[in-house]
């Protein structure tokens, strides 16, 4: 059985894959190439980086860069030209389209340029072809690997953009929370102020853990890796064997299942409210239930939460259902890997969900909130409208 090369992915941890066929195990014979200044044995098989295979990757990540990108800027010129919009939930969406944008601007077109170099071209760039080993065997490439490895700055952003996606989506939940639960200290709870600092602190927060293993060892780097068309997180290989901090990397699954699990408990008790409530509205409409509590038709709830805060926490509700089911396949990759799979093909579908869902929250915004659609039809109106001088 060969060494046990390390799969890292942005958002999880470092997994063992011990097999032979594995396409990132570097043999002897890849090994003495990296050491005569030879270019690297493809790293995939023919089933997984076909030139068909590569070009459907391509159309399929070009319009999903075009559907993030495009969808998220609706999303922030709404929120720039209407009023209403700008409120503590509204400054929360607008945090969540940037990361998304950024996904969409810089993550996805760096795969669409690699692919395609790949492509065209019979050597893959020089900065492509970094190894996992240690860094006397990278000195001993004669200067062939690039001084900088662009995968140093994409990967972190991915990974920095998961991340705050997920806090985000935690402080979206948060206030609606509030809004359910206390509806009269909503105000006096969820200020703007208070909101842009756990915005900020949420974004710095994000991307210290994502750059968390860069600064804190030397004994990782970031490659380009051919299964998921991404920029993974690598420990250097040392013999063969996994640096002493490689665990540093569970930092990110830990963050991500408790900050989901977080939100999925609030979730459960803000929806337990709502579902008590509105129970308790059904039995007074049908007379089963006598008022007895006061404050005017409530069914005893005077402090009840209003229709728009219930529809904005369903809507909450489903963007972290939206979320949780774009990650779980992540989740499902990297126990298959402990168990032993290799996965190659799974990986691109695993991570390009996960990429995937940066497109989403504009259409459930669409479908589920009112001010929004009605943001996009005043955008849209503004835009066909005729100047003042052909105006009747």
């Amino acid at each position: 059985m060969t060494a046990l090369p390390p799969i890292s992915v942005p958002g999880s941890t470092a997994v063992l894959l011990p097999t032979t066929d594995s396409p990132f195990n570097l043999t002897a014979a890849a090994q003495a190439g990296l050491a005569s200044g030879q270019s690297l044995a493809p790293l995939c098989t023919l089933c997984c980086c076909g030139f068909l295979n590569r070009t459907l990757a391509v159309v399929f990540m070009v319009s999903l860069a075009f559907a993030i990108v495009v969808g998220n800027v609706v999303t922030l010129t709404v929120f720039v030209q209407t009023r209403q919009s700008r409120t503590p939930q509204g400054y929360l969406k607008v945090s969540l389209a940037i990361a998304d944008m950024m996904v969409g601007v810089l993550v996805v077109p760096f795969s669409v340029y690699t692919e395609i170099s790949l492509m065209v071209t019979s050597a893959p760039p020089i900065w492509y072809q970094g190894s996992s080993t240690s860094p006397a065997a990278s000195s001993s490439l004669g200067g062939l690997v690039s001084p900088w490895q662009p995968c140093m700055l994409i990967g972190p952003v991915f990974a920095g953009c998961t991340f705050v996606s997920i806090s985000t989506i935690f402080l979206m939940t948060l206030e609606r929370s509030v809004a359910i639960l206390r509806p009269l200290h909503k105000d006096a709870l969820v200020t703007r102020r208070r909101t842009l600092l756990l915005i900020l602190l949420s974004w710095a927060a994000s991307f210290m853990l994502a750059l968390a293993p860069l600064i804190f060892s030397s004994n990782f780097t970031l490659e380009y890796n051919e299964c998921s068309r991404m920029c993974n997180y690598t420990p250097l290989m040392f013999g063969g064997q996994l640096p002493p901090d490689a665990n540093i990397l569970l930092l990110f699954p830990a963050f991500d299942f408790t900050l989901l699990g977080g939100t999925l408990a609030v979730n459960i008790v803000s929806f337990t409210s709502i579902r008590r409530y509105s129970r308790k509205r059904k039995l007074l409409s049908e007379g089963s239930l006598t008022d007895t509590g006061g404050g005017g038709g409530g069914g005893g709830c005077p402090h009840r939460p209003s229709f728009s805060d219930i529809k904005a926490a369903k809507t909450i509700g489903i963007l972290t259902f939206a979320f949780t089911a774009s990650f779980s396949p992540i989740a499902v990759f990297v126990l298959g890997n402990v168990v032993g799979y290799t996965w190659c093909n799974f990986s691109f579908f695993a991570f390009w969900i996960l990429t995937g869902n940066s497109c989403c929250n504009v259409i459930i915004y669409s479908v589920r909130d009112h001010r929004f659609r009605k943001g996009v039809t005043l955008l849209f109106q503004r835009e066909q409208s005729p100047p003042h001088g052909e105006k009747t």
